[in-house]
């Protein structure tokens, strides 16, 4: 990334921050929670934005990874130690500076009419649910959270989570909570939701879509695609919608689910 990209996003309401560690826990296998002493981008984000992280090692582009909680000026990621990336990333000690960028995208929305939220987090999904849930809990709003896995282990622990929220854990081998997926159990509390926001993979979206579990319910979704640049030069991540073409990073990550054009949209 050259200095005057740098410079065009600190022009876009985000910051270029060397930051410091404060933690960087192990919480189920492979996956890790980060928090960071970052005054001015945990004071400016919103639920379902993003940063992104330069990571040592090989990796020549910085890393987008969803922002999960903030508080006063620290904020926390969740990711999962996949890559060379953020397989690095893991093995960061507290106090080692930090470069990242951000806050970046577009996040979630709630209305003040909105009184009855209903979250559905499929697998890593939970990372940026976790910052909405918050927010929505400290104005007042009642929320549901459908959390799914695959198995046990992998369902994100629920001491972890904010308080004051009604969740319900589905794993695919029905090793805790109720057999099944999140979209099985979508219907049993759609009718008491005012609206829907969901992260998750692109098979949960394409299975909501096919059966149109929704049933016309308004929701907003985080889409989880590769990202370059996560500020809108390379048009990596470029996708079509009922507006026209439109990129994650910049437009996004979150859309209105029916904005989306699912049937045109490749595998992400």
């Amino acid at each position: 990334m050259q200095e005057n990209d740098i410079d065009n996003i600190t022009q876009n309401n985000a910051a270029h921050s060397i930051c410091s560690i404060i933690s960087n826990s192990e919480v189920m296998p492979g996956v890790f929670l980060m928090w960071l002493e970052a005054a001015d981008i945990a004071k400016k984000a919103k639920p379902g934005q993003f940063i992104m992280i330069q990571c040592g090692g090989n990796t020549l582009f910085r890393r987008p990874i969803s922002i999960h909680r903030t508080e006063e000026s620290k904020l926390a990621i969740l990711y999962a130690g996949l890559g060379s990336g953020t397989q690095w990333l893991s093995k960061q000690k507290e106090h080692t500076p930090i470069d990242i960028l951000g806050p970046l995208g577009n996040g979630y929305t709630v209305n003040n009419d909105d009184k009855n939220l209903l979250l559905i987090a499929g697998g890593m999904g939970i990372a940026p649910l976790t910052f909405l849930a918050d927010a929505a809990v400290s104005q007042g709003k009642n929320v549901t959270l459908l959390l799914g896995a695959q198995k046990e282990e992998m369902v994100f622990p629920g001491n972890l989570l904010p308080d004051g929220i009604k969740c319900i854990v589905t794993t695919d081998d029905g090793s805790m909570g109720i057999k099944g997926r999140t979209t099985d159990m979508l219907s049993a509390y759609l009718d008491e939701a005012d609206r829907v926001f969901a992260c998750g993979p692109a098979p949960m979206y394409r299975t909501m879509y096919k059966n149109n579990l929704l049933m016309n319910k308004p929701c907003q979704i985080s889409l989880e695609v590769r990202m370059a640049c996560g500020m809108g030069v390379c048009y990596g991540c470029t996708i079509n919608t009922r507006h026209g073409l439109k990129q994650v990073c910049h437009d996004g990550p979150v859309f209105d689910f029916d904005d989306i054009l699912w049937d045109e949209l490749v595998d992400i």
